[in-house]
Formats: C-alpha cells, structure tokens, sequence
C-alpha cells in the first residue's frame, strides 16, 4: 500500500491515461496484468493504486519507486516496451510524470 508521506527519499510517479468507455476497463485490465506479471516484481518497487473516474475516461495511477532509476529502469525493459505499445493502442494518450511529495495533510 502506498505511504505518503514528505519524509520519503521515495519516487513518486503519477501517470494519467485518457480513455474512451469502451477501452476503460480493458485497459485497466491490461493495467492490473502488467502489476501483478511484471512491474510489481521489478527492482524498487514500492507500491502502486490504479484510479477511474465516473465517465470512465481517465485512468490515473500512483506509484512509488525506491529511486527514479528504477523505475526508469522498468520502464526501459524488454518487458514493459511492449506493454506499453498495446496499452497506448487502448489510450488516447498517457503520461507518467515523476513527482516529489512537498507536503501531506490527515
């Protein structure tokens, strides 16, 4: 489960999708496949949380990495290059952006 928190040397990587209703589940599909085979087993992986809005076009993911370079790393494998081909045949667009968390709030 992800912890939020300042403290943390952690990457935190959001990554937004746009999607139509009628690829929405299929690309979370694809998403929680590519969690549970492959980017959940890879070096510096922390945790990660999918999310879907109401109308179902957008997807957003958090996810926390140990370092930047692993998660980097992941996203230059064999692997996960040809998972994202299929995944961005399902998404109008998606962008990971890599974040440091400045403040939280309970």
């Amino acid at each position: 489960m992800p912890h939020i928190t300042e403290q943390s040397s952690h990457q935190t990587v959001l990554t937004t999708f746009e999607v139509t209703p009628g690829t929405c589940e299929d690309l979370l599909d694809l998403l929680r496949d590519a969690y549970r085979e492959f980017i959940s087993k890879q070096p510096g992986f922390i945790a990660a949380g999918l999310h879907v809005n109401d109308a179902q076009t957008r997807i957003a993911n958090y996810s926390q990495w140990r370092a930047r370079e692993d998660f980097q790393a992941m996203l230059r494998s064999d692997e996960m290059r040809a998972r994202n081909r299929t995944i961005n045949e399902l998404s109008k667009s998606f962008e990971p952006v890599m974040y440091d968390v400045v403040a939280t709030f309970e």
